[in-house]
């Protein structure tokens, strides 16, 4: 039975152990509330350390000429922005996100950089791409794919539109290496985390409980590996960020 959520009900942490449309509702519900704060929490929650984490995803991109790039679950645009610029503004980056409230956020941050000549905003799900098969060289896909409500169908969707030696790079939180580092990550995530977003960030969405269960059910590194391999990509690696917090994954079609 799919679960279905009142209008004013809070999901939290449930939120993250659903599938299809139940979890897509929530998260999108979260994520349209917290939109206009979204880039501050993200420097405040992660002590700035992502705008390092989006470059070094970036820098495993080929930064050829005349590239088509695709950056999923763009959110506000800032790996799309940080694509355009690693592409020299010589590519065509589409940044696209479900969430229509994100995605107003980030195209503000576009036109504000005079990019709309090279980045265009489309809102999107990433379950049910809208482009044809083997449209890119790169697709892109940073903190999106854990939030999606069918993993398996959104990876064969990035695979389809990725033309034959593309390369799908996922910036994505995954699991500390270090078992007393993963044991203080879990303090912050699960009991700091969650008051700062009470607390500092006003929020009553649940969203600063569901971050922290959702990254704690998403499959870890060598997982994730063998979830890209079923959709059809040969060639898998990742390389691990700040001790495994997060980890960029690297599949080439």
């Amino acid at each position: 039975m799919v679960q279905t959520l009142e209008k004013n009900q809070v999901p939290g942490k449930a939120a993250s152990t659903w599938t299809g449309s139940a979890r897509e509702q929530a998260v999108q519900r979260m994520f349209t509330a917290i939109a206009r704060f979204y880039d501050l929490n993200n420097s405040l929650l992660s002590f700035g350390l992502h705008h390092s984490w989006k470059r070094q995803a970036v820098s495993y991109i080929p930064p050829r000429s005349g590239t088509r790039a695709l950056d999923l679950g763009a959110g506000t645009c800032d790996l799309a922005i940080l694509l355009d610029a690693h592409l020299r503004h010589e590519g065509q980056v589409f940044a696209a996100d479900l969430n229509e409230a994100m995605l107003r956020v980030g195209q503000q941050k576009v036109r504000g950089q005079n990019l709309t000549n090279q980045i265009s905003c489309l809102q999107m799900n990433a379950e049910h791409l809208t482009f044809p098969d083997q449209t890119f060289e790169t697709v892109t896909a940073g903190f999106c794919v854990r939030n999606v409500g069918n993993l398996s169908k959104a990876l064969g969707e990035i695979y389809r539109v990725l033309k034959p030696g593309g390369r799908f790079v996922c910036l994505e939180f995954s699991r500390p290496v270090s078992p007393v580092f993963r044991t203080l990550y879990d303090w912050y995530s699960f009991k700091l985390l969650p008051w700062i977003g009470t607390v500092v960030a006003r929020d009553g969405t649940g969203v600063y409980e569901y971050l922290p269960a959702s990254i704690r059910n998403f499959p870890d590194q060598d997982r994730y590996c063998v979830l890209l391999k079923e959709a059809g990509f040969p060639s898998v690696e990742y390389h691990n960020v700040t001790g495994g917090i997060v980890a960029i994954h690297v599949a080439v079609k």
